[in-house]
């Protein structure tokens, strides 16, 4: 299947600053989606993700309110049109980058674009679990595929948030979180105009004594990291009142 050029672009920015090598609290899994009240919802208030894949990278769908669909492969992003009709799901056309990989990440690539780009598919959602509900998507073969999903930060926390940039020191400092003695990473604040240019960087480093969900630290290397702050509905005694999530990697450099 040829698939379109997808032209992906920055979006306009906006920031704020600060992470730990702290375990984020259980606390924070409060959002029942039982509430959630009809399927197109439910679709899109998780990611995910396929329960068969060989490959580096799970194959992942992000379903979003817009009827926009997103695949993450373990080589080119995908995307297409999605709606609900009856009990299918109904596609439109592929899209795609067209970077060239090794060939299991292309043979997962092809499966997804089959499975997904320009179809009604049959599929069956089950969000009894709703820690981890399950999505069966069913091929022009008749083969079914899983996946289980996960609750997007949106849903977790019941906001958009707020987008900030991070630059992230490989070096981190010993410091004190209550009566705790922790490492804290040492960030700071980006800025970008609105053509996605570098406009302000703070002189000094900060220190960081959060978590940044999904976020794994290098000593050797500095990054840039697009981040999504949340604020806690409820946040517990002795937690922040804001949630970080790593959204991308904007830029990386190898430090000696």
């Amino acid at each position: 299947m040829k698939l379109k050029y997808l032209l992906l672009a920055l979006l306009p920015f906006s920031l704020a600053a600060c992470q730990s090598t702290q375990t984020p609290s259980n606390l924070d899994q409060a959002v029942n989606v039982q509430s959630i009240p009809d399927q197109n919802k439910t679709l899109a208030a998780y990611e995910w993700i396929s329960t068969t894949s060989t490959t580096p990278k799970p194959l992942t769908l992000s379903f979003n309110t817009q009827g926009q669909l997103s695949v993450k492969t373990s080589c080119n992003g995908l995307g297409t049109s999605w709606k609900i009709e009856g009990d299918k799901i109904v596609t439109g056309a592929m899209m795609g980058t067209q970077m060239a990989c090794a060939e299991p990440a292309m043979q997962q690539e092809r499966l997804a674009a089959d499975l997904l780009g320009q179809r009604s598919i049959q599929f069956t959602l089950n969000s009894q679990n709703v820690e981890a509900p399950t999505l069966t998507l069913v091929s022009a073969k008749g083969e079914k595929h899983v996946f289980v999903g996960k609750m997007t930060p949106e849903t977790k926390y019941q906001s958009q948030g707020e987008t900030i940039f991070l630059e992230i020191s490989p070096e981190t400092k010993t410091c004190s979180a209550g009566v705790a003695r922790i490492e804290c990473l040492q960030v700071r604040e980006i800025k970008y105009d609105d053509k996605g240019l570098k406009t302000t960087v703070d002189k000094d480093w900060t220190l960081f004594y959060d978590h940044i969900e999904g976020y794994i630290h290098d000593s050797k290397t500095r990054q840039i990291v697009r981040v999504k702050r949340f604020e806690r509905q409820n946040p517990a005694a002795d937690q922040s009142k804001y949630a970080y999530v790593k959204d991308m990697v904007i830029e990386t450099e190898t430090v000696k």
